[in-house]
């Protein structure tokens, strides 16, 4: 059987190098584009997805390296939802964030498209519980994230049923050491992991996912669901 394909954006670090080294252990082969070139194996496609001749020579690099595409995560994203007050909020770093987080999603996606109808492929959108829910001054991220979920669930209805398109909005996911407070106050009793949302990326991909599309799950240790009340 001819070995399935996977393309990463933003796997450099934290969740999508996750999900790249999980997929790789799962036996796909596994491109990954980046601003930076990551840590491992994967052949790697220095990328800005918010450019689109960026994006159009990432696709077509690939597919001359790997010869064909059958899965796409799209993670790339600016990771720091702070933006400061709105009234201050510049323009230029609302446009950054969105093209970025949002319109890259968009552009890769659309590159992608002819190549993962031709193998009955998958795409998984990673977007955030801040689509949900927000702190004040995050106005860019929120809105970005929200705008992938949205896109999620109509890219879902216009590529279907030759390409399926999910959504995970993942929660607290620690890349630091965290005080034992921090990992209680989620339902499950600790923060989320890179493996975690790796392992839904990879259910969401694979053929057991099959009768599954246009969804966003929620993988935030029930933080979503937990009520709070001030003292």
């Amino acid at each position: 059987m001819t070995q399935k394909t996977a393309l990463v954006t933003g796997a450099a670090q934290g969740i999508g190098a996750g999900i790249a080294r999980l997929l790789a252990q799962r036996g796909y082969a596994v491109a990954v584009a980046d601003l930076k070139a990551p840590q491992g194996g994967n052949f790697f496609v220095r990328t800005d997805v918010s450019s689109e001749p960026s994006v159009r020579a990432c696709v077509g690099a690939v597919l001359r390296e790997l010869g064909r595409l059958d899965a796409l995560v799209n993670n790339a994203g600016i990771a720091g939802p702070d933006n400061g007050p709105v009234e201050k909020l510049a323009l230029a770093e609302w446009n950054r964030r969105i093209g970025t987080n949002l319109t890259g999603v968009f552009l890769v996606t659309k590159h992608c498209v002819p190549h993962l109808r031709k193998a009955r492929g998958a795409v998984v959108n990673i977007a955030s519980t801040r689509a949900l829910q927000s702190e004040p001054d995050t106005e860019a991220y929120a809105a970005s994230k929200g705008g992938v979920v949205a896109l999620t669930h109509a890219l879902a209805m216009s590529l279907g049923p030759r390409v399926r398109v999910n959504c995970i909005s993942p929660g607290w996911i620690a890349h630091q050491k965290l005080r034992r407070k921090d990992h209680a106050q989620h339902p499950v009793g600790r923060a989320g992991r890179d493996a975690d949302i790796a392992e839904l990326c990879a259910y969401l991909l694979s053929d057991a996912a099959g009768f599954v599309t246009g969804q966003n799950f929620i993988a935030d240790g029930g933080m979503t669901r937990r009520m709070i009340y001030l003292d």
